[in-house]
């Protein structure tokens, strides 16, 4: 699967929390993101892999 990048603005405060949080699961800023914008499509539903393994 190609990665596309893009440029997100977010403020210092949320940074520092996400920063952290990856931090605390060993995982990389990119890697932390990636993880929490796949649960919330899979939570959602919205996530084409997971869509096709419920069925």
């Amino acid at each position: 699967m190609e990665k596309k990048k893009f440029v997100l603005r977010i403020d210092e405060q949320t940074m520092k929390a996400l920063e952290k949080w990856a931090a605390d699961e060993f995982r990389s800023l990119n890697g932390q993101l990636e993880y929490i914008l796949t649960q919330a499509l899979k939570e959602a539903g919205r996530y084409p892999k997971y869509k096709e393994e419920k069925k």
